[in-house]
């Protein structure tokens, strides 16, 4: 008889006992992979639903961007409409200014200079009158408004009065008015 052949009948043999290790180790290796490429395909789902709504805020921002130029561009062409549109009103309130101050022109400036002594009234009591070169300040009136009305410069005026707060001049006030 063979040697060979008897010792294999006789040994117990450990091929298909690790043949059944290997043949789960792969399994067990087949079923992880299997669960890391159903996590990666999740992944990739998602990241492609975050690249959808990426896509649609770079669409919705383009349109923004032309809305925005589009509404510069606009908001130019108002402020341009309205400069103009308040020059053409300034010349047409120059325009009326000059020909109201031609029908109605103003007073010379000795006119407003009140160029009377005190009166005495009926009763003997002195009333409030005003000298050559004074003027009684009427209720509007201001110092720059005093001086042109006066036919001179307000620093003469200022100069005529100095001890006369401007900021809180007030009715009934005297004032002196220089000669020309």
């Amino acid at each position: 008889m063979d040697t060979i052949s008897s010792d294999n009948n006789d040994s117990f043999s450990y091929l298909p006992i690790l043949a059944l290790i290997v043949g789960l180790i792969a399994g067990v290796l087949g079923g992880v992979a299997l669960a890391k490429v159903s996590n990666i395909n999740q992944s990739l789902s998602e990241q492609s639903a975050v690249a959808d709504r990426v896509d649609a805020l770079e669409t919705e921002l383009r349109k923004t961007s032309t809305s925005a130029v589009e509404a510069t561009a606009r908001i130019n062409k108002v402020a341009g409409e309205t400069n103009a549109a308040f020059k053409s009103f300034s010349d047409a309130f120059t325009e009326l200014r000059t020909s109201v101050e031609e029908m109605h022109p103003q007073p010379a400036p000795a006119q407003q200079v009140a160029n009377s002594a005190p009166a005495e009234s009926s009763s003997g009591s002195s009333a409030p009158a005003t000298a050559a070169g004074t003027y009684t300040v009427k209720g509007g009136d201001t110092g720059s408004k005093i001086a042109r009305n006066a036919g001179i410069s307000l620093n003469a005026l200022l100069n005529a009065n100095p001890g006369v707060n401007w900021n809180r001049i007030g009715i009934g006030q005297v004032l002196n008015i220089p000669g020309n």
